[in-house]
């Protein structure tokens, strides 16, 4: 018996179903995407050398992208039994991708433009493989209907069957626990995300000029820019640089949030899982089983902190723990203001105590510890600056501007003296700490399943220990820095009651 997913999947034969003939609108164009670096090189070639036979070479590339994906299409099938989820592609290479149904975790459902424009969407079924590239099987091309069918039905628990002669129970209810508030959206210049966007067009724009052959000081806008950073003294020339940067950052970073978190909602379902729903262009629905949940990390980084932002991210065993603003399928809630951060991350767990317990300094001798390192890395950079000023005839105005990172090292030693610290309740391990990006991560004490202990030279001389709890969700460790020796031994005793006796002298 298999599970019917829509009248958009075509029967292909003993139970093999193909996806969507839609996507023969669709895979041309992402495999064309795939080949849009030398199909510009060479349509810039042939403007170069005034004709030759770059457009019939430009024609074949774009007919072998055409070929490609309507190969991919035809070459796809995919099953769904009561037991596994099946996905067969290739066609040198045939593979068959298998997933049992007792091990889906996750269940994504994505739309981009192109999905979107066909009425498609892309279903990526996780087994709690995390940060894996090919965990879990996709069915790319499914009719936006079928998906969303098929995601309710890979991890909601169907209802029990009514009993005879009793009244039908209601299907179970989806509570909303947040919905974005367009007044958010002035903390995504705050996110620094527009980083990666600039890095991204780097990349893109030098590959491009390096297979164009592109001299880009003959573009007139380049090099008018280039002659007015030119005729200024270097450090004007240099804050100029660094306000156009930091100017492009801001915007760029509001519209991924705007992009990346529009329609945003978090959602409880009835059968125990949590629902997380985002995206403009392209929009994605992820579940998060509550039964496999395991804490929440409560981040705020160093210029979100300073407007009083700070974003929850769940830890979870299925999920991929992915990088950047989104941190792929953890985020329950994008960057907003902190009090609602942390109601929304005591909602999700059941509690908001650990949010805002009190928690135990270190003491000073973490603290001298981040003071020294920091004075450590800040005075080899000066000594660097001032070999090359000696050695290398840099201007002296480099040395005198390092040394302003003595202060700047002591401020950022303090910060991160002052965000270390930790707490334990009967059912939370508590533990903070950071600057650039300050991280409040509370675990339940029943989903430690080991203990790191660890000390390096400089610590033992300090009596100091770093106590990392293993656990199956998220980063799989979690680590209390910088504790004092007794403490880190009654945490781990008191968290986790007979785990670490076996291993403790008598």
């Amino acid at each position: 018996m298999t599970t019917t997913v829509g009248p958009a999947a075509v029967d292909a034969g003993g139970g093999w179903r193909r996806l969507s003939p839609r996507m023969l609108a669709v895979h041309p164009v992402m495999e064309l995407r795939r080949l849009i670096f030398p199909l510009v090189a060479l349509a810039v070639g042939v403007q170069s050398n005034k004709g030759g036979d770059g457009g019939w070479w430009a024609l074949g590339i774009g007919g072998i992208g055409i070929v490609l994906g309507f190969l991919r299409y035809f070459t796809t099938s995919f099953r769904i039994t009561p037991e596994y989820v099946q996905v067969r592609r290739g066609l040198l290479r045939r593979r068959t991708l298998t997933v049992p149904r007792d091990r889906i975790r996750t269940v994504d459902v994505t739309s981009h433009v192109l999905h979107r424009v066909f009425g498609l969407a892309r279903v990526t079924v996780g087994t709690g493989q995390t940060d894996k590239k090919n965990d879990g099987v996709k069915l790319d091309g499914l009719s936006a209907a079928a998906a969303e069918n098929l995601h309710r039905e890979l991890l909601h628990r169907p209802a029990p069957a009514p009993v005879a002669g009793a009244e039908p129970v209601a299907p179970p209810a989806e509570v909303p626990l947040a919905v974005l508030d367009p007044a958010w959206i002035r903390y995504g210049p705050f996110t620094l995300s527009g980083l990666v966007a600039i890095g991204v067009l780097f990349g893109i724009g030098s590959r491009l000029v390096n297979e164009s052959h592109v001299d880009l000081t003959r573009v007139s806008v380049v090099r008018a820019v280039l002659d007015y950073l030119r005729d200024r003294p270097l450090p004007i020339a240099i804050l100029l640089v660094a306000a156009g940067v930091m100017v492009f950052t801001a915007v760029a970073s509001t519209i991924g949030y705007v992009l990346g978190f529009w329609n945003f909602r978090l959602s409880r379902h009835g059968s125990g899982t949590l629902h997380v729903r985002r995206g403009l262009l392209t929009t994605r629905n992820t579940t998060i089983e509550e039964r496999r949940l395991r804490g929440v990390e409560l981040s705020e980084p160093l210029l979100l902190r300073s407007v009083r932002g700070a974003r929850v991210l769940a830890i979870a065993t299925g999920l991929r723990v992915g990088r950047g603003a989104d941190r792929g399928g953890s985020i329950l809630l994008p960057p907003a203001p902190r009090a609602v951060a942390a109601d929304v991350a005591g909602t999700v767990i059941g509690t908001d105590e650990p949010l805002h317990l009190a928690l135990t300094r270190h003491g000073p001798r973490a603290s001298r510890r981040r003071l020294t390192r920091a004075l450590t890395v800040a005075t080899v950079l000066i000594l660097i600056a001032l070999a090359s000023v000696l050695f290398a005839g840099a201007p002296w105005w480099a040395f005198w501007t390092s040394l302003a990172l003595l202060p700047i090292a002591a401020l950022l030693a303090w910060d991160r003296a002052r965000s270390l610290g930790h707490a334990l309740t009967p059912d939370w391990l508590v533990t903070r700490h950071g600057s650039l990006v300050r991280r409040r991560y509370v675990l339940r004490t029943d989903a430690v399943i080991g203990w790191n202990l660890t000390a390096s030279l400089f610590q033992r001389r300090a009596g100091l220990t770093t106590l990392t709890a293993t656990t199956a969700g998220g980063r799989q460790r979690y680590s209390v820095l910088d504790v004092p020796d007794a403490e880190a031994l009654r945490v781990a005793r008191t968290a986790v009651p007979g785990l670490l006796e076996q291993f403790l002298a008598k």
